[in-house]
């Protein structure tokens, strides 16, 4: 029911891309008369040639592949299931299906038409059982069909990868079949090969079970066979495909390691006796096989520990199998093997040696050679980046010399000891002669040789080797701060120190010009080269700083190239950033020369906002968005094969327009790691720069000599100088606060990204003092909140005894109405005893109990009058303290109030 589904589905297809053309209409009825002579025949052999008329008009035809996917699958499939027996009807079948998946380039047909063979692989590859069905033809002894079901699921392959992967994976002994063919006849094993690298892309399951059934040992022994790097397209294969199983695999990385090791691997890269023999095909393949180092070299991209050790291992075993001997050879030594070659071989050498003290020991300790003319590998490397044409060359050899240096302390030092100026007479000794010269000398020839066009060129990649030299190592820069050059022409003047001379060549860069007036394209590169070089060089190192401010011209030169229109964002950036590193690193206290006259001289002729505006210009260059979305490299495949082996350098009419843009190969000298440092150094000369224009020179608290009287000066005198002093302070007063003010001013217009990061700084101290005082309040606020709750509970406490001596007067009261009823009681007996006769006084007696009794009720009103005073006063102390804290004291009282007025009824009742 599905297949039946999926045809009508396909023949609504048909009808929509051909219409009712009556070619379409034709092939149609062709192709279905053909599969009903298949399906329907009796005679073998007729049905035999309609297979092969099938065929042949699919082939051809894109009409015919379209409508043979709407209704020959289910036929010839079922002639694949149930006629096995029929050999010739099996191949035909095959090879029919084969020419239905396969597009048809002759014919180029409309731009929006549906694409027949791609229809085709979809609709095969989504029944399962089709696939398992091919994967049992595999095991078939007839070679052609073995041959063409592997031709077969290699275009299902091309076309529905994730599909066909998954429906092998869930085939048993699926991968198993496949890998014995690798083993059969060389046309069988070369599709093979092909079949098993489309499958083990970015898929790891499959791989693990490649590697299970014992890919590696079957890999190099077809490699071996067919000769090394001297073999046709099946070595390329056999390489791509072990690449697909090392590839972000670290466990396979590790088979291979601790099974068969890397010697196999290594023997590739060793030329044999037509080492002057390069053909494109042996090109691609030891690009291969430097791909395979260089995978095994930077493991798998993880932060765990484990894996990097697993990377630091790799280079370890490769470097003790003498993989830096066949490097070198490629790389230095066969100057007449490709440039392609030779680059991924100096960039597998740094790789190598990268993080890895012994692997640098091992590089350094190597002399390539013959006697007499033998040399330090270094030195070989060095002589590259200043002979070679190709750009890509010098960037290769010079990422040797990154990798050497990067946390190398030691290794800066023994080459930067070397560093000893020629005498003028051997600056143009023959090329021959700096065989026996040493690395320094060497680099310093480089660096001073005379201004002629291409001289320059070699000048700036001799100051991107010795900026490695000196990146982070005080000691290396300080050392190069005393090395001073003679002068080209000793009549022009005595010895020039070294960064005079580089700033010397960066300002030529930009003037220099060929005999037809134009710029020299090499230029576009010359400059960012030296302009890194002294910013790395001035980092951190104030006696640099000092070095290059000893020279005035330099600060004006500096301010013309931030300005320059004719200089592109990135020199311009650069040239901000070295700026701003002479206000960072600046230590002196020479006037024209401090920190502050430096920051003077760029709010005057540039800007405060301005200035730091070409940070954010540099940031959104291309060089710099380019580094930070930089790709990791794409796989050595069958089709980008030809274009890497055949690495040209950019033509000079490539170039950009004089010096509107950056330099194409810029990114790859700028790397990722330098953008990373310039963005803090960035950050640091923001914070510097508006600290100094805040605050220019820090308050002395020695009194001038000015303010003291001379011996001998008289008082007018010495009251006229005193004015004139004052009145100078003033005018230096209102200077600096107009400074100020116009510092506020550049801040406050400020909007963009570059603004708001300069006013980052007097924000944070802003923030920083708001912070301060919110803490403080919070502390206030919680203090008065202990003590308004203190305060309560005093208030509570005292509300009680109020309560309490108000329930005491009640008692007092009651009392004294029990006495006045006692009292009316004596009176009453008093008035019986008189009326018996009693010759009692009773008047007398009556006198002294009222008296008595006044007495005891006085003397107790009295102190209860006494207390309610002391209490009373209280309460008004407490009412007055508890206003100022803004309490309500009658909403407090008001039960008071409220139980004062329920008692009183009960008196009047009383006093009834």
């Amino acid at each position: 029911m599905r297949n039946m589904d999926l045809v009508s589905g396909y023949k609504g297809v048909v009808g929509l891309v051909f219409g009712n053309d009556s070619s379409a209409s034709s092939e149609d009825s062709y192709v279905e008369r053909l599969l009903d002579r298949i399906s329907n025949g009796v005679l073998a052999e007729d049905r035999r040639n309609a297979i092969a008329e099938l065929q042949s008009v699919v082939a051809e035809s894109r009409a015919a592949q379209l409508a043979f996917g709407a209704m020959g699958f289910p036929v010839l499939m079922s002639v694949l299931k149930e006629e096995r027996d029929d050999v010739e009807m099996v191949r035909g079948a095959l090879e029919t299906l084969v020419s239905a998946l396969t597009p048809i380039d002759h014919a180029k047909g409309p731009a929006n038409e549906i694409q027949a063979a791609l229809m085709n692989a979809d609709l095969l590859s989504r029944e399962a059982e089709s696939i398992s069905l091919l994967l049992g033809l595999l095991s078939e002894d007839d070679f052609y069909v073995r041959y063409y079901t592997l031709q077969l699921l290699t275009a299902l392959l091309t076309n529905s990868q994730n599909r066909l992967q998954e429906a092998i994976l869930a085939i048993p002994r699926g991968i198993t079949r496949l890998m014995d063919m690798l083993m059969d006849r060389e046309v069988i094993r070369n599709e093979a090969l092909l079949l098993l690298t489309h499958l083990t892309r970015e898929a790891e399951e499959i791989k693990k079970i490649v590697v299970f059934e014992g890919a590696f040992e079957k890999i190099f022994s077809i490699i071996r066979e067919e000769g090394g790097s001297d073999g046709g397209v099946v070595v390329q294969d056999c390489l791509e495909l072990l690449n697909n199983l090392l590839c972000n695999s670290a466990s396979n990385q590790i088979l291979l390691r601790e099974t068969i090791g890397f010697d196999p691997l290594v023997s590739i890269l060793k030329l044999r006796a037509s080492t002057y023999s390069f053909t494109q095909q042996k090109t691609i393949n030891l690009l291969s096989a430097l791909e395979t180092i260089t995978l095994l070299i930077l493991g798998v991209p993880d932060t765990e520990i484990a894996k990097d050790s697993d990377k630091m291992t790799n280079k370890t075993v490769l470097v003790q199998k003498n993989v830096i001997d066949h490097l070198l050879m490629l790389g230095v030594e066969s100057q007449w093997a490709p440039v392609s070659v030779r680059c991924a071989a100096l960039r597998c050498i740094g790789d190598l040696i990268a993080g890895h003290a012994k692997n640098r020991d091992a590089l350094a300790s190597k002399v390539l050679g013959e006697e007499p003319q033998l040399e330090p590998s270094l030195n070989s490397i060095l002589r590259i980046i200043l002979r070679t044409s190709s750009m890509q060359e010098f960037i290769a050899a010079d990422y040797v010399f990154k990798c050497f240096t990067e946390g190398n302390a030691d290794g800066q030092t023994m080459l930067a000891s070397t560093l000893i100026p020629q005498p003028n007479s051997m600056t143009h000794a023959p090329p021959e002669e700096d065989v026996h010269m040493s690395f320094g000398s060497m680099l310093l020839q480089g660096l001073t040789l005379s201004e002629s066009e291409g001289d320059l060129e070699t000048c700036s990649r001799a100051a991107s080797v010795l900026s490695h030299v000196l990146k982070d190592n005080i000691q290396c820069k300080e050392r190069a701060i005393r090395i001073e050059l003679e002068a080209p022409t000793p009549s022009l003047g005595g010895a020039e120190p070294l960064m005079h001379r580089m700033v010397k060549y960066l300002a030529l860069a930009s003037s220099m010009k060929t005999k037809d007036g134009k710029s020299i394209s090499g230029n576009l590169i010359v400059q960012p080269i030296i302009l890194k070089l002294l910013v790395i060089w001035l980092s951190k190192c104030p006696n640099a700083v000092q070095c290059f401010l000893d020279s005035r011209p330099h600060l004006t030169y500096l301010l013309e190239l931030i300005s320059s229109p004719s200089a592109t964002v990135c020199i311009r950036g650069l040239a901000a950033l070295l700026l701003g590193e002479c206000v960072l690193y600046n230590k002196s206290a020479e006037n024209g020369k401090d920190s502050f006259t430096i920051v003077d001289s760029i709010s005057q002729k540039i800007g405060i906002t301005a200035f730091l505006m070409k940070f954010d210009e540099m940031q959104k260059s291309s060089i710099f968005t380019s580094v930070k979305s930089a790709q990791p490299r794409k796989p050595l495949t069958r089709s980008t094969a030809a274009s890497m082996a055949e690495i040209e350098d950019v033509e000079e009419s490539e170039l950009p327009d004089q010096k509107k843009e950056d330099h194409p190969f810029l990114s790859l000298i700028l790397d990722a790691q330098f953008v990373n440092f310039l963005r803090g150094l960035e950050d640091e000369i923001r914070e510097s720069i508006v600290e100094v224009y805040s605050h220019p020179k820090s308050q002395v608290a020695v009194v001038p000599a000015e303010l003291e009287q001379k011996s001998g000066e008289a008082d007018r005198e010495y009251i006229e100088r005193l004015k004139l002093f004052v009145e100078k302070q003033c005018f230096e007063i209102q200077g600096l606060l107009g400074r100020n003010a116009t510092l506020a001013e550049e801040l406050a217009k400020s909007g963009g990204g570059s603004e708001q990061r300069t006013s980052g700084v007097s924000d944070r101290v802003q923030v920083d003092a708001l912070r301060r005082d919110l803490q403080e309040a919070s502390q206030r606020l919680e203090f008065l909140k202990a003590e308004k709750a203190k305060l309560e509970s005093e208030a509570s406490k005292y509300r009680n005894i109020a309560e309490k001596t108000e329930s005491d007067l009640r008692s007092l009261s009651d009392a004294y109405n029990s006495l006045e009823q006692a009292n009316f009681n004596l009176e009453k007996e008093v008035k019986a005893l008189r009326s018996g006769g009693s010759g009692l006084d009773l008047e007398a007696l009556k006198a002294e109990a009222r008296e008595e009794a006044q007495k005891e009720s006085e003397a107790e009103l009295n102190d209860l009058l006494v207390c309610l005073g002391q209490e009373q006063s209280k309460v008004e102390r407490l009412s007055a303290r508890l206003l100022e804290l803004g309490e309500d004291v009658d909403k407090l009282l008001e039960g008071i109030g409220e139980e004062d007025d329920a008692a009183l009824p009960e008196d009047e009742d009383e006093e009834e």
